[in-house]
C-alpha cells in the first residue's frame, strides 16, 4: 500500500492560468464520490485521520501545505502547492496530517466515495511525531 505522486499541468492562460486536476482515464482516477476544499491556516496541523475504504486524491492549488503519511511505520513526508503542484492520491489504510505552509492554503480532496464519519478513525495530534518545519 503506497502512495503516489504526479505533477498536473497548469495551462499558462492570459489573464490567469488553467490548473488541471484529474480525468476519468487516469490510473488515479477510482470512481467519483465527492470533491471538497479543506482551508488550513499558517502553522497549524490537522492530524492524524486514516479512512478506511475512502481513496483520496489531494491538490493543493493555493498556497503550500506539507504533508505526513504513516506507511508502515514509516514517516513519508510530501510538500505540495502552487510551486509544486501535483496530485497526491492515497489508498484506504494510511494516517495522514498535514500543516499549513503559508497564510492562505487551500486543500482539495477529490475522493471516490461520499464523506461517512463511519469510515474514518482519527486520532489526536500526538499519536505520531508530526514532523513540524
Amino acid at each position: 500500500m503506497n502512495i503516489s505522486v504526479k505533477k498536473l499541468k497548469k495551462i499558462p492562460v492570459k489573464n490567469g492560468d488553467v490548473l488541471k486536476i484529474i480525468n476519468k482515464k487516469e490510473d488515479n482516477f477510482k470512481g467519483f464520490g465527492e470533491v471538497y476544499f479543506s482551508r488550513i491556516d499558517f502553522g497549524s496541523i490537522k492530524a492524524w485521520k486514516r479512512h478506511l475504504s475512502m481513496h483520496m486524491n489531494l491538490v493543493v492549488p493555493v498556497g503550500k501545505v506539507k504533508f505526513n503519511f504513516i506507511i508502515d511505520n514509516k514517516h513519508e513526508t510530501l510538500i505540495i502547492g502552487e510551486d509544486n503542484y501535483c496530485i497526491i492520491s492515497v489508498p484506504p489504510g494510511i494516517w495522514f496530517g498535514f500543516q499549513g505552509l503559508k497564510d492562505n492554503n487551500l486543500v482539495l480532496n477529490f475522493s471516490d466515495i461520499i464523506h461517512d464519519d463511519s469510515e474514518v478513525e482519527r486520532a489526536p495530534t500526538d499519536k505520531f511525531l508530526f514532523k513540524y518545519l
